[in-house]
């Protein structure tokens, strides 16, 4: 144990290389973004988006891999598959914001139905990489389970450019955003476009699921846009605290859970990020201010 901490420690004062600071940083900056980005999706019930979006990245992934391996491309090349992830994430979205408009199905049954025809498409095309002898499914591999390992510098400056992005999306539109989740019949009447607000929340969850795809995967991804902003929730009622305090509670999950995962050598960064962030949940939904258990007794 005393082992354990020491490492822990030298970790947490960026004394473990070069490499590893990076990974720390850049995970910190994309737990930022995902915390911030989730809150007002949180908000609005609509966080099943995010996850119907992770999901649809999985067709995506597996149709770049066959398009590239029968154009003659490396089919293992991390933007290729990026590229197909954040199309398939797109079209995902398209699909679930027109077919939530009909009055017939609504939102939440057009997002489980995205999230099933996805995951399912995706099983299939991935079914049929596997008869590939070009390169087989190793390139995917990465992206479908997490690796932030191999994080480079240059990835981490764009985790934080998204980071400042996110923020000052949010920043831009947070009354207007706080309208339509605290009241949206009031924000109605007012004349804002709820719809188009809707759209952009779920447009910039979107975007940071693709982003850490290559840290946490398609399915753990997920759970940095969720636990966050859900955590933040029990210590705050108010919109503009509740992203600030989601956003250092996703950037403190990404940072421990990295430098947990360079100490413990066979613990994935991915899950050990989710596993700090359930942790922080855990203490929040008790002694959070303002909706903990705790609080609330007291």
């Amino acid at each position: 144990m005393d082992r354990f901490l020491a490492d822990l420690l030298r970790v947490l004062a960026f004394d473990a290389g070069f490499n590893t600071s990076v990974v720390m940083l850049g995970s910190a900056a994309l737990g930022c973004a995902a915390g911030a980005a989730g809150t007002f999706a949180m908000l609005r019930g609509r966080t099943l988006v995010s996850d119907a979006v992770a999901h649809a990245t999985l067709p995506g992934i597996a149709a770049a891999f066959l398009v590239a391996a029968l154009i003659g491309r490396q089919p293992r090349e991390a933007g290729w598959l990026m590229g197909g992830a954040g199309i398939a994430a797109f079209l995902s979205l398209a699909a679930i914001e027109w077919l939530g408009r009909k009055p017939k199905v609504g939102p939440d049954t057009a997002t489980a139905a995205v999230l099933a025809c996805g995951f399912g498409l995706g099983l299939a095309l991935m079914s049929l990489v596997q008869t590939l002898t070009v390169g087989r499914q190793a390139g995917l591999e990465t992206l479908l389970f997490g690796s932030a390992a191999g994080m480079l510098p240059g990835e981490a400056y764009a985790m934080a450019a998204l980071a400042v992005l996110v923020l000052l999306v949010i920043g831009m539109v947070l009354k207007e955003l706080s309208a339509v989740a605290f009241d949206p019949d009031f924000a109605v009447t007012t004349g804002l476009p709820v719809a188009r607000l809707d759209a952009l929340v779920a447009l910039v969850c979107a975007v940071v699921v693709v982003a850490a795809l290559p840290i946490a995967g398609f399915v753990l991804a997920v759970a940095l846009v969720v636990i966050p902003p859900a955590a933040a929730r029990f210590w705050s009622d108010r919109a503009g605290v509740v992203v600030s305090v989601a956003a250092a509670i996703g950037a403190a999950s990404a940072f421990s859970g990295a430098a947990l995962s360079a100490v413990l050598s066979d613990t994935p960064t991915g899950p050990a990020i989710v596993l700090v962030a359930a942790a922080i949940f855990t203490a929040s939904l008790l002694f959070g201010r303002a909706r903990g258990l705790v609080a609330g007794r007291v």
